[in-house]
């Protein structure tokens, strides 16, 4: 075993003394060739582009109003005018859902009044009627059918006021 491990060795040096003995050769040759490049001289650079200088445009009008700002009495009237939704009202249940969360599952139907069944997230049927609120965005419901309910919703209109917008669900037959 002794013997191995001793040939072994032995192989292991010669093998690197000849590893070694391959990197003493002389770089002059690389030495020769890099002095060769520094000494080309390189092409020559095309002249730099002339820079034009830039006139900026001042607006100087300043009794016409901005064109990138909103018109003041555009706003303040739109903001006055058109729907609002009522603050002071009670919240319904379902207004704390998106529309969009909400199913209907079914109708029930009284002397010719029609109560819409709606299931929330967590799995809860609950009874709306015409009137009602439903949805994050102030959504009313304005008629129901046996395979749909109607609502109305009031969304911003991007200029401070509010707008209305038609919104539906449909019965959901799974």
């Amino acid at each position: 075993m002794s013997m191995r491990k001793n040939t072994m060795r032995l192989l292991l040096l010669l093998t690197s003394l000849l590893v070694l003995g391959g990197c003493t050769r002389g770089t002059s040759d690389l030495h020769r060739w890099v002095a060769q490049e520094k000494a080309k001289k390189g092409a020559p650079l095309p002249p730099l582009p002339v820079i034009k200088t830039f006139e900026s445009f001042v607006y100087k009008d300043q009794a016409k109003r901005d064109p990138f700002a909103p018109s003041p009495n555009d706003s303040a009237k739109n903001a006055k005018s058109g729907p609002r939704p009522d603050e002071n009202r009670p919240r319904q249940p379902l207004e704390s859902f998106a529309l969009d969360s909400l199913k209907m599952v079914g109708t029930i139907g009284q002397g010719g009044k029609m109560e819409a069944l709606i299931k929330d997230p967590g799995g809860v049927i609950h009874p709306v009627h015409v009137n009602d609120y439903m949805g994050q965005n102030y959504g009313r419901i304005t008629d129901i059918a046996e395979d749909h309910v109607d609502l109305v919703e009031l969304v911003p209109n991007g200029s401070g006021g509010w707008m209305e917008r038609k919104a539906s669900i449909a019965l959901d037959v799974q």
